[in-house]
């Protein structure tokens, strides 16, 4: 049986079950969730668990407090470090936006207030981004002598394309929930305070479809974003083998025909 990990304790997170679903929640509301070692530390250590339990069918990233999902890099800590600090902190990070980032379940962020710098990246790391109406997004680290270095500047670019990164990213400027929504920077966007709640629904929506069906679908679709057509068009096809071969694939065309639902084995 693999470990529950919602009865661990953690100094920067909260982990929450809902059934196949499971919330990992940025919980320093105090400090407006910035991310520090610590939890950027802890973060890598809980994804690495969830990704490993086949029972977890999708992933929310959520966050605590009412300001802000997350401004990013504690920079009170960081103002702290020696240069071989940040060297040790910029590996913690790689590993936490690294381990959001390869989760092999779907993953959906719950975005309201600021979400700047690590928050933004945070919530480009995940497959689907909901935010309400108090959402603020931006990449500010060139106002600051820095790039973008969870992963922003490579998926910022993937999700609006060349021309809008290149705006968000070299001005730094903060954008709202509207733009954000005219942009395409978000999937879903729901009036304050209904972000979590919305996201755990779509999470809740993607884990009742096959284990094996999504898995495989979503290393297609990140696989074949950075290739060639002819090359994604295999990505395709080993993804569309890897379902049509499995227990799944048996078990959702009989329960079609017996007009009943599937009982997934996941396998």
């Amino acid at each position: 049986m693999a470990l529950d990990i919602t009865t661990s304790t953690y100094d920067t997170l909260s982990v929450r079950g809902h059934g196949p679903v499971t919330e990992i929640v940025l919980d320093r509301p105090e400090a407006l969730n910035a991310l520090s070692t610590a939890m950027a530390e802890e973060l890598a250590q809980v994804c690495a668990r969830i990704g490993a339990d086949r029972s977890v069918r999708a992933v929310v990233l959520s966050a605590a407090g009412e300001k802000a999902f997350c401004v990013g890099a504690d920079l009170k800590e960081r103002n702290r470090l020696s240069d071989a600090e940040m060297r040790y902190q910029r590996l913690a990070f790689r590993a936490a936006f690294g381990g959001v980032l390869n989760l092999p379940q779907p993953t959906v962020a719950a975005v309201f207030g600021f979400a700047l710098g690590g928050g933004t990246e945070f919530a480009l790391s995940c497959d689907l981004i909901v935010a309400d109406e108090t959402a603020v997004f931006g990449l500010p680290e060139v106002t600051l002598g820095l790039v973008p270095g969870g992963g922003g500047t490579q998926n910022i670019l993937r999700r609006l394309g060349p021309a809008r990164a290149a705006d968000l990213v070299l001005t730094g400027r903060k954008v709202g929930v509207d733009e954000a929504d005219r942009l395409g920077l978000v999937n879903r966007r729901v009036p304050a305070g209904q972000a979590r709640d919305t996201a755990l629904e779509l999470a809740a929506t993607i884990a009742a479809n096959s284990p094996v069906g999504v898995r495989a679908a979503k290393q297609a679709l990140r696989r074949g974003a950075s290739v060639d057509l002819a090359a994604a068009m295999d990505i395709e096809d080993a993804a569309w083998r890897t379902a049509a071969f499995s227990g799944d694939r048996k078990e959702g065309i009989a329960a079609f025909n017996d007009k009943r639902a599937p009982q997934w084995p996941g396998e």
